[in-house]
């Protein structure tokens, strides 16, 4: 099936007419709460923050309509520009998203999710959108790892054991070019066609069809079960959820120019690489450290020198607290000072910057963003206080993105890989040149989050990130010159 190249609008829809009662919570599970958010929250600012969505439209139970509207409008999910009632099955809600689209052109490209798979990725929505540059229908979907066994429903008999290999477990998002899924639809009706997923309708309805498969992932789970909302939130906890690719551009960069951001830590390392990058952009860029007499520890330090920020600028946009102290050493052989400087630092620090932080935040609807370290999910021997710590900022962070929402304040935390900074090669010495990663790469990532308006989440910087911000690098290097 061929299609123009032409740039086709891309929508997508969401499905949250679900009402969870398999979930036992009283509530529908697109409500429920995963690292600070609501599942439906999560889901919906994964297609807003993705470059090629031009538009999101929810498909709502109608007892919940005004609940999800609120959201929207609370959150600024400025893609969603309608919020449509669904039906009693599934199909319904697509067919409702189908009649509200229905001035749209046929070749309009629409990726149809369901709200409770929160985990999805950038990257799955991408290669969806490409995909349907050669087929009207793609579905998403993971190879079967258990034995498949079909079964008689009355008896609980074995009928067959097919072979495993040629099947695969569907997931969403499912996409389809508009045109195509009105046609299917159209035959739908008009049959006794029993279809429980929409590309299966495809299937039934156009059986001439090819409908391609994405590759999905494990993490892009569905929350069904009360033991999957445990799950997804360690996987918030425990990786990155979305990709550095797909929520900026240097042109995002550049619009934070004359904002105001404020380096907690800025003399070195990280911290020092953030104050160097932001200040190409044009970002009114302060430095904080002890070497010019604001120490993290010192609550009172901190609130003066973000007081006289603000009476210089009359705004603070962003705040970063990068200082941090690294003791390589087995707890039994720290002394007393040591423990007491180590928490002091990487722990009480933060909660130093988030409390003087949090009046110049609220005003101007800012970013707060502090760092954690793979440590954080497992404690390491001979840094036990140090990697203890960063747990705990993890914790703060996704607690302060709950309680700060209603102000509109974002707070999130990066977890970059092993990095080049003074304070590890003090540790650790010496380390296998392309082991670790660039402190630039980092520094550009934290300015690509607090433009990004996330929150509540522990984003991780890679090795793998660092072809893809080299380019931008140099892009920015070239055009200064």
């Amino acid at each position: 099936m061929g299609f123009s190249n032409n740039k086709e609008k891309v929508v997508a829809v969401i499905l949250a007419g679900g009402v969870g009662s398999r979930m036992g919570l009283g509530y529908p599970k697109q409500f429920s709460k995963i690292a600070g958010k609501t599942a439906l929250e999560h889901t919906i600012n994964v297609f807003q923050q993705h470059s090629e969505i031009d538009e999101i439209v929810i498909v709502a139970e109608r007892n919940h309509y005004r609940r999800i509207e609120e959201l929207v409008t609370k959150v600024g999910f400025s893609k969603v520009n309608r919020i449509i009632f669904g039906g009693k099955e599934r199909t319904d809600s697509t067919l409702s998203a189908i009649q509200a689209l229905q001035e749209e052109d046929d070749n309009c490209k629409l990726i149809i999710h369901d709200s409770v798979r929160p985990l999805l990725s950038a990257e799955i929505i991408s290669k969806c959108i490409e995909k349907l540059d050669s087929y009207g229908a793609v579905d998403v979907a993971i190879p079967a790892t258990d034995t498949i066994v079909h079964v008689n429903p009355e008896t609980k008999e074995i009928l067959d054991i097919p072979k495993r290999s040629e099947y695969y477990q569907g997931q969403t998002p499912q996409a389809f070019r508009l045109g195509l899924l009105k046609e299917a639809y159209n035959i739908y009706l008009q049959s006794d066609i029993q279809g429980t997923c929409d590309c299966g309708i495809v299937l039934k309805t156009i059986p001439s069809e090819r409908i391609a498969i994405v590759d999905g992932s494990e993490t892009n789970i569905k929350l069904t079960r009360p033991v999957d909302l445990f799950i997804a939130d360690k996987l918030f906890q425990s990786r990155s959820h979305f990709s550095l690719r797909n929520i900026t551009s240097l042109e995002r960069l550049y619009n934070m120019k004359n904002n105001v951001l404020v380096v907690v830590g800025g003399s070195y390392g990280i911290g020092a690489n953030i104050v160097q990058i932001a200040k190409k952009f044009g970002i009114k860029t302060y430095s904080l450290s002890r070497s010019n007499g604001v120490n993290v520890t010192d609550v009172d330090a901190l609130k003066k020198a973000f007081s006289d920020i603000y009476q210089k600028e009359k705004r603070i946009d962003y705040i970063v607290n990068t200082a941090a102290i690294l003791n390589h050493k087995s707890l039994s052989l720290m002394d007393y000072e040591e423990i007491s400087n180590s928490i002091n630092v990487n722990y009480i620090g933060m909660v130093n910057v988030a409390v003087a932080s949090y009046p110049y935040l609220k005003e101007s609807h800012g970013s707060l963003l502090s760092f954690t370290s793979s440590s954080y999910t497992r404690g390491r021997a001979f840094y036990a206080i140090y990697s203890s710590t960063k747990a705990a900022i993890v914790n703060l962070t996704q607690a302060l993105s709950e309680e700060w929402m209603p102000d509109n304040i974002k707070i999130n935390c990066i977890n970059p890989e092993r990095t080049k900074t003074p304070m590890r090669t003090k540790a650790f010495g010496i380390e296998p040149e392309g082991t670790l990663l660039n402190p630039k790469t980092v520094a550009f990532a934290s300015l690509m989050i607090l433009e990004s308006k996330e929150t509540g989440n522990i984003i991780d910087v890679v090795l793998n990130d660092e072809l893809y911000i080299s380019e931008l690098l140099k892009e920015l290097e070239y055009n200064e010159k």
